[in-house]
């Protein structure tokens, strides 16, 4: 269990490193004097001035919806098809601590820090937020479908898992930008909690 946890852990820590490089390379050329690191890259407080009731329950409904469709693609399109977490298939509950850094750091930090800490604020600063959202939801749609088409040689496949993914990652820039106060660890949880939910499935 031990070896397991550390074998994880370390191999998150690599992979936020290398997602991170990019852009804290980009903050030390032009934001460095101007604010720290973490507040650059939305690392900070949520701040919600709306009904936090109403979020919750957008959220709720949007996850449960999110989660049906990709359920049903997976289940119906295709059985080739891996979902997060497949490597604790069989594992049992000695897996959870395991699974608990593949869900938070090596996936969903990694990727809301690039997605929607990066390339949205980077590109919302200087087309607005609704480009800015729509690019990187489009690319984070990418980096789901390709690999999954790629694997699977299926066209539909490719489609499907690359626009509920996408989709997806618009709302949860609409939820950092629109209602956390531009704060990504809303979508971090968020994000990090539906890949453990999915892992836990398959221990």
């Amino acid at each position: 269990m031990l070896n397991l946890f550390i074998t994880e852990f370390l191999g998150a820590v690599f992979q936020l490193l290398i997602f991170s490089l990019v852009p804290f390379i980009w903050w030390l050329i032009t934001a460095r004097k101007k604010e720290n690191f973490f507040r650059w890259i939305g690392l900070k407080k949520i701040t919600h001035e709306k009904n936090a009731g109403n979020t919750l329950l957008i959220t709720f409904l949007a996850s449960a919806l999110y989660c049906a469709l990709t359920f049903l693609c997976i289940t119906f399109v295709s059985d080739e098809i891996t979902t997060a977490g497949s490597q604790f298939v069989g594992k049992g509950m000695i897996a959870l601590p395991a699974a608990v850094a593949y869900a938070y750091i090596r996936t969903a930090l990694a990727e809301e820090m690039v997605f929607r800490g990066f390339l949205l604020k980077r590109i919302k600063n200087k087309f607005g937020f609704g480009i800015g959202n729509l690019i990187q939801a489009v690319l984070f749609g990418l980096l789901h479908g390709i690999p999954f088409g790629l694997a699977t040689q299926n066209i539909l496949v490719t489609v499907l898992l690359t626009i509920l993914p996408g989709a997806f990652g618009w709302y949860q820039g609409w939820l950092n930008e629109k209602r956390c106060g531009e704060s990504i660890v809303s979508s971090w949880l968020l994000h990090g909690t539906m890949n453990f939910i999915v892992t836990c499935l398959s221990l």
